[in-house]
């Protein structure tokens, strides 16, 4: 920007570089039909100018708003921060921001996210499904760019990425299982919510017990919301019901948080005499004390696949097959966790 309030404009640098504005416009945009000493002499003249894309008016010209929205169950919970946090840095760099909505992991808040985006209020909807029906959302009118993340069975007219929940929870039992665990808690699974993701969680949680030929204490399943109190409520409920645990699998890593807090109110020490895994590989886990174990359920990879899909549905429109992508689950072990011998 020139010094006082006057905008600089394209033809101001064009003016100054000695070019066309068409040229100006080439060097931009990254076109390769500019040679090198012009492309030098446009970004001199942009530099000394101040000028600035105007991406507002780029974008209405383009017939787009230039924000893409994510909707999320709740905005609370680091796995859905983190995940904004990658996706809009893969969308800046196709020149899209990104605004985050709360559903509220109700059926009216997902269709609602799915009207806003039809209203063209943005470009392309990321939805995370966890109380709609797939005959609810087959009957939704909606001909914009929409990509669905979550466990649920959806229609196969939208793209959707999920996580492999199931071989997820498999591996973190089994690895506690391996490091001679006998008596593993499975914490998490709110009763009010029909989510598929605790119900696939403890698929796994099973069928590691099935492998390894260990037999599953109901009493060792603690349903409970997903946050750190609920977490502490349900490590005291075992305590305080005399059931005995040796290893701790929490269906989410902030539910670990809350179960590590109240093994150490009760002087347990983590891992000797209880291990503890949860399931989200949050950015905090490593920063623990000990440092929480957990199952990383594919976060770079999923972020590239949603990106990917909605910006082939923003810039090439209706077309192709919808695709169903499962990103892979890792065991990331830390200090909460044996080795295995």
């Amino acid at each position: 920007m020139k010094k006082g309030t006057t905008v600089v404009t394209m033809a101001d640098v064009a003016r100054s570089a000695g070019v066309s504005t068409m040229t100006v416009s080439n060097v931009i945009n990254g076109r390769p039909r500019v040679g090198a000493a012009t492309r030098e002499r446009v970004l001199a003249a942009i530099s000394d100018l101040g000028y600035q894309v105007n991406l507002a008016a780029r974008h209405l010209r383009a017939g787009r708003t230039g924000v893409v929205g994510l909707a999320v169950p709740e905005l609370e919970r680091p796995y859905f921060a983190q995940l904004a946090g990658r996706l809009a840095d893969r969308f800046e760099a196709h020149g899209l921001r990104i605004v985050m909505e709360r559903t509220g992991a109700s059926r009216e808040g997902e269709a609602d996210a799915v009207v806003f985006s039809r209203l063209r209020m943005y470009d392309g909807l990321v939805l995370s499904v966890v109380d709609s029906d797939p005959a609810e959302l087959t009957q939704l009118r909606n001909d914009s760019p929409v990509v669905m993340i979550g466990e649920r069975a959806l229609p196969s007219k939208y793209d959707h990425v999920m996580m492999d929940n199931v071989d997820g929870a498999r591996q973190a039992t089994a690895h506690l299982l391996a490091t001679g665990a006998r008596r593993v808690a499975m914490l998490g699974g709110n009763p009010d919510w029909t989510a598929n993701m605790p119900a696939l969680r403890a698929q796994g949680y099973g069928l590691a017990h099935t492998d390894a030929g260990v037999p599953i204490d109901p009493e060792l399943t603690v349903r409970c919301h997903f946050t750190m109190q609920d977490g502490y409520d349900a490590i005291r409920s075992l305590i305080d019901r005399g059931i005995a645990f040796d290893a701790v699998f929490a269906l989410t890593d902030v539910v670990a948080l809350g179960a590590l807090r109240a093994l150490a109110d009760a002087n347990l020490r983590v891992p000797e005499h209880v291990q503890v895994i949860g399931f989200d590989d949050i950015d905090e886990a490593p920063y623990l004390v000990p440092a929480l174990s957990s199952i990383n359920p594919g976060h770079e990879e999923m972020a590239d696949s949603i990106v990917a899909l909605l910006m082939a549905q923003i810039n090439g429109g209706p077309g192709g097959e919808p695709q169903e992508l499962i990103a892979p689950a890792r065991l990331i072990q830390r200090g909460t966790t044996k080795p295995v011998v």
